[in-house]
């Protein structure tokens, strides 16, 4: 599913240089479960950007389900994260005078999708993730677990196929962000593909994959299985 080859990005921090990647090489198969740990500055959010078409890399290739990413245009790699990808943040990133519902529905509705359908999706989604007591509350009346979810379901409400999280339980006390997990383990369980950022060693150990960045490079690799 992902490919990438000699992939570099640097940054500009006043007169200094800045080293976000280093010639990374890097492949994910589909269905595959990949945790990525590293100090601060070690490349990690970097390497996520770049494999949510977020930013583009100075140098190498990255190539997503065989299409060349390099050189796309601006419409077409938004195309591709509509299609193909769903993001989780560690501040969820919810829209607060929004409903929980609407901020499920706001990719189908950005995607153009008839708005029954955006209603029966986000609930059945609420439904699975344990949230349909809480579809009209705002994001301020929602507990950080319960935020965090509502945030899951709203990166697979496009039924994407790659799952990117960057230190999804950060905000969340030890039982939710074990709830979290659980949920994404689920759904890569079903298929879909998982990129997950975390400074949590036990939490990464879960992953069938654990990637170590310092510098911008890999310093470990290591194929686990799951716990």
């Amino acid at each position: 599913m992902i490919r990438l080859s000699g992939l570099s990005r640097c940054y500009q921090a006043g007169e200094q240089r800045v080293v976000g990647l280093d010639g990374l090489e890097l492949e994910v198969a589909a269905g595959d479960y990949l945790a990525v740990m590293g100090p601060s500055g070690s490349g990690k959010s970097t390497l996520l950007n770049i494999l949510g078409l977020l930013d583009a890399p100075d140098a190498g290739e990255y190539w997503l389900n065989g299409e060349a990413t390099a050189g796309l245009s601006e419409a077409r790699r938004a195309a591709l994260r509509s299609r193909w990808i769903g993001f989780v943040f560690q501040s969820y990133h919810l829209i607060p005078r929004l409903s929980a519902e609407e901020n499920i529905e706001l990719p189908m509705l950005l995607a153009g999708i008839d708005a029954r359908l955006r209603r029966q999706r986000s609930r059945e989604l609420a439904e699975r993730l344990g949230l349909g007591d809480r579809l009209r509350h705002r994001p301020g009346e929602l507990s950080g677990g319960q935020r965090q979810r509502v945030a899951i379901a709203r990166a697979i409400a496009m039924q994407p196929e790659l799952l990117l999280a960057d230190e999804p339980t950060g905000n969340l006390d030890s039982r939710a962000g074990e709830q979290v997990f659980a949920l994404l383990e689920q759904l890569n369980a079903e298929g879909l593909t998982l990129i997950v950022v975390t400074h949590d060693a036990q939490h990464a150990a879960r992953a069938r994959r654990q990637l170590r960045l310092r510098d911008g490079r890999p310093v470990a690799e290591a194929c686990l299985e799951p716990a």
